[in-house]
């Protein structure tokens, strides 16, 4: 008994690349960071910027007392110039003796000791010119410049504290924030499962373009790059790194904020998009679709659908290219039963009931 054909809507089952849309939790992180430090020991005398204020690489921010610096410099200059003296006397020497120790005027070992001399106030001007760098840095050295240019911190010291080359606690921060860097934390298991899909052919690589959602669930209008993945899994947490490279000409980011990264890692390749409402599941939760059959009966066909990318389920086992999937109609459809196949953007009559006690 075949029973009366029952209309519905279908769609055609085609193959399409969908991406794989992933969301981590993640926290923004400047792009630089550099702490403030003294590289001699001093009495802060001046600072020259304004905490909060955007400052340049090499812009001066501190100066340390420079009085014993610029002494050292002038003792070094003079050791030079006496160094310098002590070395002409003596190459003028050894220069008058070596044609008297040639005619034996005078002892050999005269000269080879003069001629030793000369050497050894040669060293002592590169010895000199040495010290005298060194003053010359350390000088330099007490004006303390940005070392990378962004937005300066809280002042850590002030006028007249004493700083030292050895101190733990730096001067200022100084953080670059545009670009700004984002770590998405990732689970291993995950990303281990990802690889063996890319291994075996059922994925292929995604997009490195990211997408990031604020903490207070807004979006965030400029698109990231995913520039690398950690190799190292953390201990205490399970999860690898992942680093973002995120524009923030407008400085709406700031280092150490929560936000939800968005990017498509990965794509299935070969796979069916089904609207939601066609795929129903057994008590058991085993997903299935109801096809029209190329012998216009109800057919009904078990898939994997474990995921959804919009409004659809994404199916990567059960169906193949030209199945016809039911999806209007489906209320009261079971397997075997007589169906009249319409294209789903069409519309469909709606069936009355009719008046009691009148016939066909």
């Amino acid at each position: 008994m075949g029973g009366r054909e029952v209309e519905v809507g279908i769609i055609e089952a085609k193959p399409s690349t969908v991406p794989m849309p992933v969301s981590l939790n993640a926290r923004t992180v400047a792009y630089e960071t550099s702490e403030v430090r003294p590289q001699v020991t001093g009495v802060i005398k001046k600072i020259y910027f304004t905490q909060g204020s955007t400052v340049r690489a090499g812009q001066p921010l501190y100066q340390i007392d420079p009085s014993l610096y610029r002494a050292a410099v002038h003792e070094a200059e003079a050791n030079l110039a006496s160094a310098k003296a002590t070395a002409e006397s003596a190459k003028a020497r050894a220069a008058r003796l070596k044609p008297l120790a040639e005619m034996e005027a005078v002892a050999r070992q005269d000269y080879t000791d003069a001629k030793a001399d000369a050497g050894v106030a040669q060293a002592a001007i590169a010895q000199a010119s040495a010290a005298l760098e060194t003053a010359r840095v350390n000088l330099r050295f007490s004006t303390v410049p940005a070392p990378i240019s962004g937005t300066i911190g809280r002042n850590l010291v002030t006028v007249g504290a004493l700083v030292s080359d050895s101190q733990a606690d730096p001067m200022a921060v100084i953080q670059r924030t545009d670009p700004m860097y984002v770590d998405m934390q990732q689970s291993a298991s995950e990303l281990i499962a990802l690889r063996r899909q890319l291994s075996q052919g059922g994925a292929e690589p995604g997009s490195t373009e990211v997408r990031l959602q604020l903490d207070d669930g807004t979006d965030y209008g400029l698109p990231g790059r995913v520039q690398f993945s950690e190799v190292t899994v953390n201990q205490d947490t399970g999860t690898v790194t992942l680093r973002a490279q995120f524009p923030n000409p407008e400085g709406l980011l700031l280092p150490g904020m929560f936000a939800t990264a968005i990017f498509d890692q990965a794509r299935n390749p070969g796979a069916f998009l089904v609207p939601q409402g066609a795929v129903q599941r057994d008590f058991d939760g085993t997903g299935y679709v109801m096809l029209a059959g190329p012998d216009g009966k109800a057919v009904r066909r078990n898939l994997d659908a474990g995921r959804t990318y919009k409004e659809f389920f994404v199916v990567t086992k059960g169906l193949k290219k030209g199945d016809r999937i039911i999806v209007q109609g489906l209320n009261g459809l079971r397997q075997g039963m007589p169906v009249k196949a319409v294209a789903a953007s069409q519309p469909q009559p709606v069936e009355r009931p009719k008046p009691a006690g009148q016939g066909r």
